[in-house]
């Protein structure tokens, strides 16, 4: 051991080589019911980050796993070994002329490779459900299809070439004529013997009949034995058999695929029936029709979401055979759609339907029925029982035998005891996914889930010869039921492949292949109960894309499943040791606590609300006792004096030795461009002109003053913009003494924070009470700050964040000149989380003519003030704002007076409110460029 990971660290930063105990537990959690512990981890960002390592596992004689994002269903990226998780490098994306084609690396975000195709009217054929959290690598390495991809457009259909890195070092790019060249020589043995198995194959017409039979619908149990039949030419052999390996036989270092046309004219309908079987006479009439998606969901499915707001109400009436059906529709012309509906109808005439089916072109209709398919796997997670996991599985039918194949699988969840389980499934494709709740933590238990299991197998084999995985990669939970599927020849012939391309077994072992029988009932991941707002987890991933401190320390996952094992130790009357102490920094120091991992969850857990009770309890290195912060919220008007004070002193300082030296002094709290200290605006109770609005400056804008010194303050420049629109503000009483408590909330503190709430809300209610019964517009200039009070004052008072009454109130009343720009917009996570990111857009758009947007910046992770205590997760989470602003871009806009602190810093352009912004624009004269 103490080898390996020397062995390692003489060729890689120290970053990039994870020992502690803490993170190999988080990263040895991926999206299945399995986990391994990898004996280190190891982040790559090149091939020759690759090779070395197959270099170092060969010489030590240890295994290896490939990581993208974990979110697989099926263990294929856990490991005992070597955990090679897939760095940032890899995250590369090049369209080629007129996107028809698109070259990508494996570390990118199969959604983010949509999101770069939709100008061009492209994507990616693949579309699984997790596309917005799955990246590139684990795509193809599955073969991922999704609800509209079918057979067609998956990987293996779309690939048009890519490069591999073998288990000896090698690497081909089938791209490249030399390359190639370079390979056949290089590697006779293992291309004349592609070859050979190729000829044999389709020489065997019994074998070459069965494969072809295989994959009249999905499957991804097992090797690609397609590509022995599909290709004569060797390097097409084995490129095709690459995807679907799940890492087993090389690493993808880049994939080139063939786009595919996104439709721009949708349409869907939610279709229910009374019956299974009458639902998939549909099904089969469909599959003839243009349809671009049918989803099939049971009774039991569409009761896991039945009570959820803006569903239809006719799903609470339907019977217990009942079933249904979501049609999706997708054309290039409204014309094509119409004539695609009609076809789709025309389909279902005769066929006994609960209501008349109707096609809708409308988004929000639309998304509704796609939530009632979206739904239902996070709604048996959100109530399994504590300590339960959920087990969703992939399992595929001939098409003509799905009606009778879904009642079986009724059959057989009831048999064995999972009432709550539910089916549903890409119906076009004869592929259900049903879900149940499962306890590993009993022996018993884990039997009666064995037996279910055997069961299934032969249900989907030996009655109906189907697939035992459709799109989810064999996994180490089908692994021992290949050869049961496949037959001995076929799975020999797996074995050969897999013995031709990786001789010493050092690729990902027991994953497709394995010959332990009962390898699917080891390795079970306990989901022992922690807190009660995060037992619903499922560990998917699906939060992490939008986490700041993702790959810097901890995920929101991999923090639950941190605080699930401490919570397991100290109940078990454990020592939390290395794990409890190495927490505090990775677990709760540099969580932003944004809750921007609530937005992608699909159960909906802030794991900010985790650290917030968590940092209440005392743990974390930064966080203040409750009697510091019951001194603060008492006392805030001498905290904002000090800390005024505190600014002055910094910048005389940092005027005579310089900021970097202050920066170093200070650990990374002072900022490169800090803003000027503030000051609290003149007291105002209204004039008596204009239309009465109450302003409350929150504490961010009156101790952090402007950028520069002959620059107004914020709250100076939105007094002169609410005159200038014929409001007459007024601020509330004794305001500057005022704070909404989020700084003490964030620390957990909720108790002092709710009274400097309490205080507050006292405050604007006798500020905004008009004295007829009702109350003036109140608005708010910090985002975190004015959702906090929003929340604080429902039912009481409505409050807006200045983005949106100026959006709503003052746009109409100002004559804008837009500014040339390009402007960046920074949209914070309080903005996001608050759904009003629509508004601040729009409003930005009518200052602007050319808006800069960066991608893969989510939440700015300044979090108040973590960005002064631990400055390393705003670096971290601005990494990527760099490259995506154009050099002419000089000036940032936000909506919160810390977020745009850090961006400065970060960018090294001046961020401001948006308020100066609509201010500048206001004037009379006319706006130039930046």
């Amino acid at each position: 051991m103490n080898s390996l990971i020397s062995a390692l660290r003489t060729y890689f930063p120290a970053a990039s080589v994870i020992t502690d105990e803490l993170r190999l537990l988080a990263w040895g959690t991926d999206a299945s019911f399995y986990r391994l512990i990898p004996q280190v981890v190891v982040v790559v960002e090149s091939e020759d980050d690759v090779a070395y390592v197959l270099t170092v596992a060969a010489q030590k004689g240890i295994h290896l796993t490939f990581r993208a994002a974990g979110t697989s269903l099926s263990g294929q990226a856990v490991t005992d070994g070597i955990l090679v998780l897939i760095g940032e490098a890899f995250a590369t994306c090049e369209i080629g002329p007129d996107a028809t084609t698109v070259r990508v690396g494996p570390g990118i975000i199969g959604g983010e490779v949509n999101y770069r195709l939709a100008p061009h009217g492209r994507k990616i054929g693949p579309d699984p459900a997790s596309i917005g959290a799955c990246k590139i690598g684990g795509i193809a390495a599955n073969n991922a299809s999704g609800m509209c991809c079918g057979t067609a457009q998956n990987s293996y259909r779309t690939l048009a070439g890519l490069r591999v890195v073998f288990a000896d070092g090698a690497v081909l790019d089938t791209e490249d004529p030399f390359s190639v060249a370079r390979f056949y020589e290089s590697h006779a043995t293992l291309v004349d013997e592609l070859a050979r198995l190729g000829a044999a194959t389709r020489a065997d017409e019994a074998l070459a009949a069965r494969i072809r039979h295989k994959y009249k619908i999905k499957n991804t149990t097992g090797y690609s034995l397609n590509a022995l039949i599909d290709y004569e030419d060797p390097i097409d052999i084995l490129a095709h058999l690459m995807i679907g390996s799940e890492g087993t036989l090389g690493f993808m270092s880049r994939i080139t695929y063939r786009t595919v046309v996104e439709d721009p004219f949708k349409a869907s309908t939610l279709v229910f029936f009374p019956t299974i079987e009458t639902a998939c006479q549909a099904v089969i009439r469909l599959k003839q029709e243009p349809v671009s998606a049918v989803e099939m969901l049971d009774r039991p499915a569409l009761r896991s979401v039945e009570d959820k707001p803006g569903l239809p109400p006719i799903i609470r009436t339907l019977g217990n055979d009942a079933a249904a059906l979501l049609i999706e529709v997708r054309a290039e012309s409204a014309v094509l759609l119409q004539q695609r509906i009609d076809a789709a109808l025309g389909a279902l005439t005769g066929i006994a339907t609960v209501e008349a089916p109707t096609f809708s072109t409308d988004p929000a209709t639309c998304e509704m029925y796609w939530k009632v398919r979206k739904g239902t796997f996070p709604s048996v997670g959100a109530m399994r029982r504590a300590g339960t996991t959920v087990i969703i599985e992939d399992v595929a039918f001939p098409i003509e035998s799905l009606a009778a194949a879904t009642l079986d699988l009724q059959a057989l969840l009831r048999e064995h005891g999972y009432s709550e389980g539910i089916i549903f499934g890409h119906a076009l494709e004869g592929n259900l996914h049903f879900v149940f709740t499962q306890d590993f933590s009993d022996a018993a238990e884990v039997e009666r889930y064995a037996r279910f299991m055997d069961e299934v197998c032969k249900l989907v084999i030996d009655k109906y010869d189907g697939s035992l995985k459709a799109e989810h990669g064999t996994g180490r939970n089908m692994a021992p039921f290949v050869e049961m599927e496949w037959g001995r020849q076929a799975t020999d012939l797996m074995r050969r492949i897999k013995k031709l391309f990786d001789p010493d077994n050092l690729l990902n072992p027991g994953v497709i292949i394995n010959d332990d029988p009962q390898a699917h009932l080891k390795n079970l991941k306990p989901m022992p109960a922690a807190e009660d707002i995060i037992d619903r987890c499922i560990e998917c991933g699906f939060c992490e894309p939008l986490c700041p401190s993702h790959r810097l320390t901890l995920s929101p996952r991999q923090r639950i499943v941190s605080w699930r094992e401490l919570s397991r130790r100290a109940a078990a009357g454990e020592e939390a040791a290395d794990v409890g102490r190495d927490f505090a920094y990775f677990g709760l120091d540099t969580c932003a606590g944004c809750g921007l991992c609530s937005t992608a969850c699909p159960v909906g857990i802030d794991t900010g609300e985790l650290t917030r009770r968590l940092r209440g309890r005392g743990l974390g290195n930064k966080t203040p006792s409750h009697k510091v912060a019951n001194w603060t919220a008492g006392n805030f008007g001498k905290v904002a004096t000090a800390s005024r004070v505190g600014l002055s002193i910094g910048h005389a300082v940092s005027g005579v030795v310089g900021e970097s030296l202050v920066a170093r002094l200070s650990g990374g709290a002072w900022k490169r461009g800090m803003p000027q200290a503030g000051k609290a605006p003149k007291a105002q109770q209204g004039t008596g002109t204009g239309d009465p609005v109450v302003y409350f400056p929150a504490c961010g804008g009156r101790i952090f003053g402007a950028n520069t010194a002959d620059e107004a303050t914020l709250p100076e420049v939105i007094l002169e913009l609410l005159v200038r629109a014929g409001y007459d503000p007024r601020l509330p009483a004794g305001f500057d003494k005022l704070c909404c408590g989020q700084m003490l909330a964030s620390k957990g503190m909720a108790e002092e924070a709710e009274q400097m709430a309490d205080t507050v809300t006292a405050a604007l209610l006798k500020a905004a009470d008009d004295g007829h019964g009702g109350y003036y517009p109140v608005i708010m200039d910090a985002s975190t700050c004015s959702v906090r009070m929003q929340k604080h004052l429902a039912g009481r008072l409505a409050l807006l964040d200045f983005h949106e009454f100026a959006h709503d109130a003052l746009l109409p009343r100002l004559m804008l000149t837009r500014k040339r720009g390009p402007i960046a917009l920074h949209i914070n996570c309080s903005v996001r989380r608050a759904a009003s990111d629509t508004k601040l857009r729009r409003l930005i758009a009518a200052c602007a003519e050319e808006i800069v947007e960066p991608a893969g910046v989510t939440c700015c992770g300044f979090a108040g003030d973590r960005g002064f205590v631990v400055p390393e997760l705003n670096v971290h989470a601005l990494r990527k704002v760099h490259e995506a602003l154009p050099a002419n871009c000089c000036e940032g806009v936000s909506t919160n007076r810390t977020c745009e602190i850090g961006l400065t810093a970060e960018t090294g352009r001046p961020y401001r409110s948006i308020a100066y912004l609509l201010e500048e624009c206001s004037r009379t004269e006319s706006m130039g460029a930046c």
